[in-house]
């Protein structure tokens, strides 16, 4: 099956944390399928360079296919966006006027069903950003402890029943190894929370943080960022749940000597967004802007 185009979100929003800005060089921390860095290029001819980041080999792919119009003025980075420092080391840049990520699973991802972030079809259980990566999602369900499954599902997926999921699950693959989506799904429903959201949702998303480090990632990301910022640089982040926002948040408010934060609260998708790109209902976009440091 093919993936649908991936939208990217809060375009607008993202485009007018930059606008006043004049940009030479620029980290884009998860490029994907390039859609946000395709119209931050258009709004800024004056870059210089556009650092690209990813850990996706097939979001790179696309991306490069996507900005190819920009030639050499982008540069396509694979790896973890919480190295943006090293890489820009290497690169011999001194500070950037831009920072953006925009977190978590992408609609390309999700839609990529053999790769086994959704629940919907049947996959193996794999979750990995990073294809080269050594954890995937059916070693933590077929070898991790019931208690530190019932762990990762209360901190990662704040699901309420995660001490029941995780007993559930031991009991299941005792009699056989529990390998793909569907699997898991048979597994989870009867006993997860229901409301809402699908029962297998908030275990799904506690074993993709988990693979992919993407709370540590956002950590170390975010102060990355802020430490290469030039004064009068600008950070955008984009967070998809009330995990990643709280650290955002909480990691401006704790550098309130080094950045003005530029919204008081997370900018939410407009209701038309949300029409045309349902996937966009949930996130929430922070900024901030490096001041002057006292010598």
């Amino acid at each position: 099956m093919r993936p649908a185009p991936h939208k990217s979100v809060l375009m607008r929003e993202v485009l007018n944390v930059f606008e006043e800005k004049t940009i030479r060089f620029f980290f884009d921390g998860t490029l994907g399928a390039g859609g946000h860095a395709r119209e931050i290029l258009e709004a800024h001819p004056e870059i210089e360079r556009y650092y690209g980041c990813d850990r996706d080999p097939n979001a790179l792919a696309i991306a490069e296919k996507t900005l190819e119009a920009w030639g050499k003025k982008v540069e396509f980075i694979r790896g973890p966006y919480a190295d943006a420092a090293e890489y820009l080391e290497e690169r011999g840049v001194g500070c950037i006027d831009g920072f953006l990520i925009d977190i978590g699973v992408s609609s390309m991802q999700l839609d990529e069903r053999e790769r086994g972030f959704s629940f919907m079809g049947d996959a193996p259980l794999d979750m990995r950003m990073d294809p080269e990566a050594q954890l995937t999602a059916e070693i933590i369900v077929n070898r991790y402890g019931e208690t530190e499954l019932a762990r990762i599902f209360h901190e990662y997926g704040e699901e309420r029943r995660s001490r029941q999921v995780a007993k559930a699950i031991v009991e299941a693959r005792r009699k056989r190894r529990i390998r793909t989506t569907a699997e898991l799904v048979d597994v989870v429903k009867p006993v997860a929370t229901k409301g809402r959201l699908h029962p297998a949702t908030l275990v799904f998303q506690a074993l993709r943080i988990v693979v992919n480090d993407e709370l540590g990632q956002l950590e170390r990301g975010l102060k990355a960022g802020i430490d290469c910022l030039c004064a009068g640089g600008r950070i955008a982040a984009i967070s998809f749940h009330s995990l990643e926002d709280r650290i955002v948040k909480n990691r401006f408010r704790d550098e309130k000597d080094r950045l003005k934060i530029l919204t008081k609260k997370p900018i939410g998708p407009t209701a038309e967004e949300m029409r045309g790109n349902p996937r966009s209902r949930s996130a929430k976009l922070r900024a901030a802007e490096k001041v002057e440091e006292e010598l």
